[in-house]
């Protein structure tokens, strides 16, 4: 009889939660609002866009770049808002051609979809006024609105607001995007006018990486914080402070100091995790 030959498999290694004494991974790129960090920057901009929601301004324009968590930002949002008070329907991915994007919206709101645009029209004015007949707000949330194929479309979405009672909009538009959006909302005065709160991220600065690296840490079950200063300067220096950027590295930071049996994150741990 032949001997067969046996595989010795390697062995597995210990996810990097316990080495770390974390309950969760803290820096995953998904928009969980467990990991929301209240920055300075993100809170302002959470507490201007929710009081442009509950006063009912109209319009409001959220801007930053590619992964400043803008889109973690709208979730923490739409979590204050209760549903008893607010319908929200939430478009994440708007690149859609015109005939199909006011059918998506009807969608997102629960609302059939067919027949002729006046039709649609005419359903979502309906459900509009039932909200406010009922003591609930209508908010309408576009993220990555840039990507909004043509512009008017855009002027399509602003034909919406003009659903209005006496006293108030039937609908509040809440717009998330890159840069470009402004440039391209600036294009069409007739939209632009309408924006009543606008504000941009601005990427953080160290003290506030600092900040966000350890509010994620907390978030995640974490009781100490294992980046020591000059490692948090080096992952500032290497990621500009952008938010995706830094969930990035710190995860590859804490993988490897896992793996290294590290008991803090050094500059040396990040420059190799960088490389």
């Amino acid at each position: 009889m032949m001997e067969t030959d046996v595989l010795t498999a390697e062995p597995v290694p210990l996810a990097y939660e316990q080495h770390w004494g974390l309950q969760a991974h803290p820096f995953e790129n998904v928009p969980d609002p467990r990991f929301y960090v209240p920055s300075v920057k993100h809170e302002t901009a959470r507490q201007r866009m929710l009081y442009g929601i509950q006063a009912r301004k109209g319009a409001i324009m959220l801007t930053g770049e590619i992964g400043s968590g803008k889109t973690l930002l709208s979730r923490a949002l739409i979590l204050n808002l209760p549903s008893s008070k607010y319908d929200v329907a939430l478009l994440a991915n708007p690149s859609l051609p015109e005939k199909q994007f006011l059918g998506e919206i009807l969608y997102q709101f629960g609302l059939p979809v067919g027949g002729s645009k006046a039709v649609q029209l005419r359903r979502l004015n309906e459900h509009m006024l039932t909200n406010a007949q009922q003591g609930r707000d209508t908010v309408l949330v576009i993220d990555e609105a840039q990507a909004v194929l043509e512009d008017r479309i855009f002027d399509e979405v602003r034909l919406l607001m003009n659903y209005q009672m006496n006293d108030r909009f039937l609908l509040t538009l809440v717009l998330l995007g890159q840069p470009e959006l402004r440039d391209r909302v600036a294009r069409i005065p007739q939209l632009m006018q309408r924006i009543a709160i606008r504000y941009h991220l601005e990427r953080f600065t160290v003290e506030e990486t600092q900040a966000y690296i350890q509010g994620r840490l907390q978030a995640a079950g974490c009781s100490r914080m294992p980046f020591t200063p000059e490692a948090v300067d080096e992952i500032h220096r290497h990621t500009g402070g952008v938010c995706r950027l830094i969930n990035v590295l710190c995860d590859l930071c804490l993988l490897s100091g896992a793996q290294g049996q590290a008991d803090r994150i050094e500059r040396t741990l990040v420059l190799h995790a960088a490389a």
